[in-house]
């Protein structure tokens, strides 16, 4: 058994019923489309304080996940200028309804395109955000120029955010199925992520159904994929942070992998 919150990525109309259905006790949602530019959107029944009220009352944590077309590292002004605003306005309802935190992908570039100046651009967008609860910027698994899929651009990242306004509050989530894929080992990820940022404040507890370095995101139930057991384990263990699960299953599923997480820890 471990002491350690444990959770699941969830239907965002009711997180406190979906906890309860996983024995979860941390859960992750969206506020809204997680596709589209459009912005935030409260689907609880009671509203933003509802909510806020309901997750303190269950003493179940609540993160937010940004949208996916969020790419702040962009070179594209019709893309980065409106991911920012975009991501202000999920930053700003996710406090709303008391999460912990928002996590955001670390975006990528064109091959072509110069990775400098997308580091800069994360710079900019950080000295510009007004930051009232923790963004997680989580690393990725695919794109031969992508800010935070291998260490050494996370390394890069992180000492180009380091001068902004409210970089403390900048801190990083963690996915073993993205850090798989992605290139990296995970029998010492933990140490060297923890070099680079000096924190993990979230762990998405993944299986990747694709082997090592595929650059394919693609996450599934654990014993299903080709990270070993003992690896996956080691990862949570050694970070210490709270853990969600963003598998297939639904309640069952996810239920199954957080049981499996307790008892093997």
């Amino acid at each position: 058994m471990t002491d350690l919150a444990i959770g699941a990525h969830v239907e965002q109309e009711d997180p406190v019923a979906e906890a309860v259905t996983r024995k979860a006790a941390v859960v992750q949602i969206f506020l809204g489309d997680p596709q589209s530019y459009k912005g935030p959107v409260v689907r609880y029944a009671g509203g933003a304080d509802g909510l806020r009220e309901a997750v303190a009352a269950a003493g179940v944590s609540l993160y937010v996940h940004a949208p996916y077309p969020i790419n702040v590292a962009s070179l594209n002004n019709r893309i980065r200028i409106p991911g920012r605003k975009l991501l202000q306005q999920h930053v700003l309802a996710a406090a709303s309804v008391g999460a912990k935190g928002v996590i955001v992908h670390g975006g990528h570039l064109g091959v072509d395109e110069d990775a400098a100046t997308g580091f800069d651009n994360w710079r900019k967008c950080v000295d510009g955000l007004e930051l009232p609860i923790p963004l997680l910027i989580e690393n990725t698994a695919g794109g031969d120029n992508a800010m935070a899929r291998r260490l050494e651009a996370i390394d890069r990242l992180w000492s180009a955010i380091a001068p902004a306004s409210g970089s403390d509050r900048v801190g990083f989530c963690l996915d073993t199925c993205h850090a798989h894929a992605g290139g990296n080992d995970l029998a010492t990820i933990v140490d060297k992520v923890r070099a680079i940022t000096g924190r993990i404040d979230l762990v998405h507890a993944n299986d990747s159904r694709d082997a090592f370095d595929s650059g394919a995101d693609r996450h599934t139930n654990f014993g299903s994929g080709f990270i070993a057991a003992d690896d996956l384990l080691g990862v949570v263990q050694e970070a210490g942070a709270p853990v969600v699960c963003e598998t297939p299953g639904g309640a069952e599923g996810q239920g199954e992998d957080i049981a499996w997480l307790r008892e093997n820890l």
